[in-house]
């Protein structure tokens, strides 16, 4: 049974994200301010966190950030804006899914589930140097280990999973973010894509496992395992 912690000041909307939650099999714990909700994360085994943006004294943008210097967690945010801008900020501060206000909170919980059944599905690829364990989920390259936002865990896994063959940002928003509608999903992807090659660019050579091929999309080449490109 997964855990989930809500996070929103608001206490009837985490009853009513709570519930829905608890309907599809989760254990809810409830906070309605930051300082509460990193408390909770310090004492408790947790599989996702519902984390709303705007908020008092610690604002979602910030306690995400937070949550994901520390944990490889899932977060999903709930917000009010709507702008491209907005969603692209909570993306960069470390969120996996962005639900927009209003929503049907059955689609916060199935989405909910969908991430950390994702997060559960577990293989190993190996490509070129690069190591990408999903049931751990962590990542090496070139005997290194990377510390990778869930997101980004998912894009890498996906382009490694269909190496060799280039993805359009289209398919890559289904695959990595279950959606085709993600408002701004091109820009989405794109700067996924760059926070991604920045974290692999630590090692020398590792940017070059993510790469764009122009007028398609991104491909990661089909290199044998061990050797590098």
């Amino acid at each position: 049974m997964a855990t989930a912690l809500v996070v929103d000041d608001e206490p009837q909307m985490t009853a009513i994200i709570g519930f829905a939650l608890e309907t599809q099999g989760f254990t809810v714990h409830t906070a309605h301010d930051g300082a509460t909700a990193l408390h909770l994360l310090r004492t408790h085994a947790v599989d996702l966190v519902v984390l709303d943006v705007l908020m008092p004294t610690l604002d979602g943008l910030s306690l995400c950030e937070r949550i994901r210097a520390r944990s490889d967690v899932p977060i999903m945010l709930l917000t009010a804006l709507t702008q491209h801008e907005d969603i692209i900020r909570g993306l960069e501060h470390g969120a996996d899914d962005y639900v927009t206000k209003p929503f049907h909170p059955r689609e916060v919980a199935l989405r909910a589930q969908a991430l950390v059944r994702r997060r559960g599905d577990g293989t190993v690829l190996r490509v070129g140097e690069l190591v990408i364990d999903s049931t751990r989920h962590t990542v090496t390259l070139a005997g290194r280990k990377l510390e990778l936002p869930y997101t980004e865990f998912k894009l890498l896994a996906c382009l490694g999973a269909r190496r060799g063959s280039p993805q359009s940002w289209r398919d890559l928003l289904r695959a990595v973010w279950g959606t085709a509608d993600l408002a701004g999903g091109r820009d989405v992807v794109k700067t996924t894509v760059y926070r991604l090659r920045s974290r692999l660019a630590v090692v020398e050579g590792g940017a070059a496992y993510v790469r764009t091929v122009r007028g398609v999309g991104y491909l990661m080449p089909d290199l044998p395992p061990g050797k590098a490109d």
